[in-house]
Order: structure tokens, then sequence, then C-alpha cells
């Protein structure tokens, strides 16, 4: 390569840096105060709290970054104003708390920053609904590039806010990785998230009413339930109460309950997920909502796939198209349970257009639950090899149903039948013996 006179400037003014701090080579951002200006030392044995504190304070006062270098830092009730902007050294700079109080606050602030920082709660218990980070009515948060391990509550626990999360680690969480309560469109994206004690990414509101967070392209591995419980625990993505939210092109892995689990949650959109070993169901759309679209997604190995139900709570109106659902079966010790092994399920209000299900141990697609059946459409879905193709309630009281142009290969138990609860009650309507069922309209499915 050519050596010229701007190249050994250049080369002589980084050397110059490295020989000066090595450690920090050109990190340190331009505007930024260093912390050790305020006494702050890297590696130290003492409790760094009052000097970070000092720190933090005066850097916010002039609107500029803190900037702490690689190293250990031992603290604990850091209490981040108005303005504040904390920055290290991606992977490199790490708080360890030192109490059971939040390891970083904030509440009443218009602007916070963090990037770059390790959070480490050293798996002191917190207080409960507390997390290392926790913030109370924050406006234009920006978290990037951050990790929080060995949380002793929430990694990070957000109230009234505003803002966005991205491209941060966050693992080791006793309770949840990411708990958004009464948020206002957070932007929760591009995070890794692995061995959550009870949720993954929580986002509710304390009553129905819009959000608008996007949850996007993040990973999500190993959610438990150790709080036990029916379904609040163990879900990788929990949206409550929380209308206007897009969950988007995830990739989960291994959770307790659900994958996906929007509960009473309105005009939610859950597309182009990968979701993979779900001890219940993978995504779920239940109780009191209307409108769902729940398309394109990729589905294996789970109890069911997915379920659009509680017609009686008021869950009602959704389109369920485009997904992809293998390999659905028990995963409990109970391998012959009918509740499980069913791909697809939906009750109001629905249409199920264009899926491909295959292996679904006892239903490729279950349309209503006893009387609560109305205006669900099956058509043009690929069913491979599912103990019963398609199964669709005749119970009384249940309403109406298209069934059409479904394509049903290797049906163990018959192509479609009727149902009563959990009980069938009639032979393989594909074949006759619909006309006995005037709300049904079953014709041109192929069966072989």
């Amino acid at each position: 390569m050519p050596i010229d006179r701007r190249y050994l400037l250049t080369g002589s003014l980084a050397s110059a840096a490295l020989a000066v701090r090595p450690a920090l080579a050109t990190a340190i951002p331009v505007a930024g105060i260093p912390a050790d200006e305020f006494g702050v030392r890297a590696d130290s044995h003492d409790d760094q709290s009052a000097a970070l504190q000092r720190a933090i304070d005066a850097a916010a006062q002039r609107n500029v970054p803190l900037w702490l270098a690689p190293g250990n830092y031992r603290a604990g009730g850091l209490r981040l104003p108005n303005g504040s902007q904390l920055a290290g050294a991606r992977g490199a700079t790490r708080i360890v708390s030192t109490g059971a109080q939040p390891l970083l606050a904030s509440t009443h602030s218009e602007s916070i920053s963090l990037s770059g920082v390790v959070l480490d709660g050293a798996g002191i218990p917190l207080a409960k609904g507390g997390g290392v980070v926790q913030f109370l009515d924050v406006h234009k948060l920006i978290m990037r590039d951050c990790a929080i391990v060995k949380a002793g509550g929430n990694g990070i626990a957000l109230e009234r806010c505003d803002g966005e999360v991205t491209r941060t680690r966050i693992t080791g969480a006793d309770d949840n990785a990411l708990f958004c309560r009464d948020g206002r469109g957070m932007q929760i994206v591009g995070n890794n998230i692995r061995d959550s004690g009870n949720g993954g990414i929580r986002v509710w509101q304390g009553e129905k009413r819009p959000d608008g967070s996007v949850i996007a392209d993040n990973v999500i591995d190993d959610t438990h339930a150790r709080d036990g419980g029916t379904g609040q625990n163990g879900n990788a993505i929990n949206v409550f109460r929380a209308a206007n939210v897009m969950v988007r092109g995830n990739r989960i892995r291994n959770a307790a309950f659900s994958a996906i689990r929007g509960n009473s949650a309105s005009h939610i959109q859950i597309i182009a997920n990968d979701c993979t070993a779900c001890d219940e169901v993978a995504i779920y759309s239940e109780f009191d909502f209307e409108s769902a679209v729940i398309a394109e997604n990729v589905i294996g190995d789970a109890a069911n796939g997915i379920s659009v139900t509680n017609f009686k709570e008021g869950g009602r109106l959704a389109s369920v198209h485009g997904n992809i659902l293998r390999n659905l079966r028990a995963r409990g010790t109970d391998a012959t349970a009918d509740a499980f092994g069913i791909g697809i399920a939906v009750e109001a209000d629905t249409i199920v257009n264009g899926n491909v299900v295959e292996n679904a141990q006892n239903a490729g697609i279950s349309a209503g639950w006893g009387p609560y059946l109305r205006n669900v459409a099956v058509t043009a879905n690929v069913l491979h090899q599912c103990g019963i193709g398609v199964t669709v309630s005749v119970a009384p009281g249940a309403g109406n149903a298209l069934i059409a142009n479904n394509l049903i290969v290797g049906a163990s138990r018959g192509a479609i039948r009727g149902m009563e609860w959990q009980k069938t009650v009639t032979g393989d309507l594909a074949r006759g013996g619909g006309d006995r069922f005037p709300q049904l309209n079953i014709s041109g499915n192929q069966v072989s």
C-alpha cells in the first residue's frame, strides 16, 4: 500500500492516542465528560455510587454525555436526572449493583439516553415489580447497545414511557426481561433475551386503550414460568389490554407457555414470527379483543399452534392467513390430551385462509367450541397428516361456518368431523352428511 504524508500523520496521531489511554482508544465521545474527572475509578473495590452520582448530575446539567471507561464499577441507587446521557464501551463498561434497589432509576424526565453499558444486578432480589433499570414517566428514552444481567426482578421496568429499547441483551432476569406498563408507542426492537424467570417482553396497559408499541426483530430464548399460573407467566411476548401493537419478525424458542400471547389486546398484528418449542399455544389472541391479524408466522413443535378464542368473553374478528405450522402435539406428560395437538383454533368472525398445517396430533383446524361458533370461513388451506383435517362445532347453539376448497391429505380420523365440545358426533362430512346442519357450507374440498 502506498504511504503518503496523510497516512503517516493519521497513524502517528492514532498511536499517540493509544499510548496515552490504550483502553479507550478513540471511544470517548467528543462532547462527553470522562467520569474519572469526578473521582470515579474503574475496577475499584470501593462503592462508586457517590462519585458516579456527582458525575451523572454534572453531565446532565451541562447536557453532555458522561463517559465511563472500560472496567467494573460497584454502585447502586443511581438517579438519572432529566437530560442524562450515560455511555460506555460496549460490553466492557460494567456497573455492578451493590443493593436491593434499582441500579438506575429516573422519574418524570423528558430525555434519558443509555448506550454501551452492562448493568449487572448481581442476583440481588428487588422489590416486587422492580427492575435493575426502572423508569417512570420518561419521554424520549433511548437505550441502545446495552446489556442487563442477573436481575433479581425485572431487567427493565418501564411505566408511562415512550422511546426505544434496541440492540440490548437481557439475560437471567428472575422475573421479566422487559416489563412496559402504560407505555406510549415504545419501540422494542432487535434485542436478545434469554433465560427469563416469568416473561420475556410484557407490554401491558392498566385498562383497555391504545398503546402502539412495536415489538420487532427480537431473539427470545428460554422463557420460564417460575411463579406458576395458567398463562400469565411463561410467555416470551405478552400483550395485555394494549391495543394497536405490532409484533413482527421475532425469533422465539422454548417458552413454558406461549411464544406470543395477546390478552384483551385489540387491533394486534402478529406477523412473520418464528416460534419453536412452546409448551402451550404458540400464538394466542384471547379474551376480550376485536381485530387480530395473525399472518405468515412459522410455528414448530408446540402443544397447539394458533388460537383465536374466548368468544364468550368478547373475543372476535380475526384473519389467520399464510402461516406454516408443523408438529403440534402435547409436550407434557399426557401425550393424548384432547386439548393439545391442534394447528389452528378459531371461534368468531374469522377467516382462516391459505395456511399449511402438518402433523397436528388431533386436528389441523378447529372451528368453534360448543355454542361458540359464528361466521368462520376455513378456505384454501393445506392440511397434511393430521388426526382430523377440520373439526367444526355442531353443538346446540353453534353458528355458521364455511369449509371450502381445502386440500386434506392423510387425515387418519377423517377429513372433516362435527364436534360437540370434545366429542366427535358425525362421520366424515367431507364425504357427505353435511346437509343435516344447515348452518354449515362444506364444498370443494379435496381429500386423499
